[in-house]
């Protein structure tokens, strides 16, 4: 919610909504003004992040017969997920912003990566038998960016 005011401008986290107060002499697009609220915006993603995708991560991973040693919330401009040779499955807090069928496959496709380290037609296969619309999926999240 953006709302004027004769205070300087300030960005706040009310509940469950960001509430932009901004100087009726400034513009809302001002760089600024801008870089107040996106900070904001990275404050809320990574709490809801991590709150929800640490459990839907090991509630899927738990389902579907899987293990990985941790897992991380990132925020990286390029990638929605990643899973290292050690194990740890990295989710970005950017995946908040996507249909929850995109976020399990994100998840999917980085458990998928504990047992085949790249992405080999035994590696697709192992995401089919997961996510049976995987490339539907995969198609549609192309459709949004992980930079917030």
């Amino acid at each position: 919610m953006i709302q004027t005011t004769t205070k300087p401008s300030s960005v706040k986290i009310v509940g469950t909504q960001i509430l932009a107060e901004i100087n009726k002499a400034e513009s809302v697009e001002s760089a600024a003004n801008q870089q107040l609220i996106r900070s904001k915006i990275l404050v809320a993603l990574r709490k809801e992040a991590k709150s929800y995708l640490p459990r839907r991560l090991s509630f899927l991973a738990e389902e579907h017969g899987f293990s990985f040693a941790r897992s991380k919330i990132t925020h990286s401009s390029s990638r929605w997920g990643s899973c290292s040779s050690s194990g740890t499955i990295s989710l970005n807090i950017g995946m908040m912003n996507l249909p929850f069928e995109l976020i399990d496959y994100v998840i999917i496709h980085e458990l998928c990566h504990t047992r085949h380290m790249n992405h080999s037609t035994k590696f697709w296969d192992e995401v089919a038998k997961f996510d049976p619309h995987y490339k539907i999926h995969r198609n549609e999240l192309k459709k949004y960016s992980p930079y917030i």
